[in-house]
């Protein structure tokens, strides 16, 4: 039985769509355009969210205070509480991403697409040649989490850090490491 599959032009990409098709990766809410304090204070507190965010960035106002603040764009605010209101609108406009799921920590992967050790270089996944097979409980996956959690996976970094810290955990370093140079990978994981 098929489980979840990824596709790209790298391997990187390839793994970056396997982990979006099954988390959602941290995002900007589109509701969230606001660039004048004014504004982003009038939609944080429209919400709870708001209100709590606006507690948590430290903006720390009497009732009175925020009403004036509310019923004149051009109040004359300080900076500092300008700099807490943005702060407090970034944080309620940020979704975190979701967690790596340990079916992709753990799972067994089937890489296919063109794969170079040494001066082995073959197209795996073909009639020819099995997938490349990689067992994913062997990784050292916190890298790439913490990388993922901060928004700041990139193809590149995903396939690096894929490499190094569950392919080479895995099976080894390789003939003279591992290389990705195709331009088609999927990435299935089961």
């Amino acid at each position: 039985m098929a489980g979840p599959t990824g596709h790209g032009d790298s391997l990187g990409a390839a793994l970056n769509d396997l982990l979006r098709s099954q988390v959602t990766p941290r995002h900007r809410l589109s509701s969230y355009t606001a660039k004048h304090w004014h504004a982003q204070l009038s939609q944080l507190t429209g919400t709870q969210r708001g209100h709590q965010a606006l507690e948590d960035a430290g903006l720390d106002v009497t009732v009175k205070t925020l009403v004036n603040w509310l019923s004149d764009p051009e109040y004359n605010v300080r900076h500092s509480y300008r700099d807490l209101i943005h702060t407090a609108y970034e944080n309620v406009a940020i979704l975190p991403a979701d967690p790596i799921p340990d079916h992709i920590k753990r799972g067994q992967y089937e890489i296919s697409g063109v794969v170079r050790t040494g001066s082995d270089e073959r197209t795996r996944g073909t009639r020819d040649a099995a997938p490349l097979r990689i067992d994913g409980t062997r990784g050292n996956w916190d890298e790439i989490e913490e990388r993922w959690l901060a928004g700041e996976l990139t193809d590149d970094e995903f396939e690096d850090h894929f490499v190094d810290d569950v392919i080479v955990e895995d099976i080894g370093e390789g003939t003279d490491g591992w290389e990705f140079p195709g331009a088609s990978y999927s990435v299935e994981v089961r």
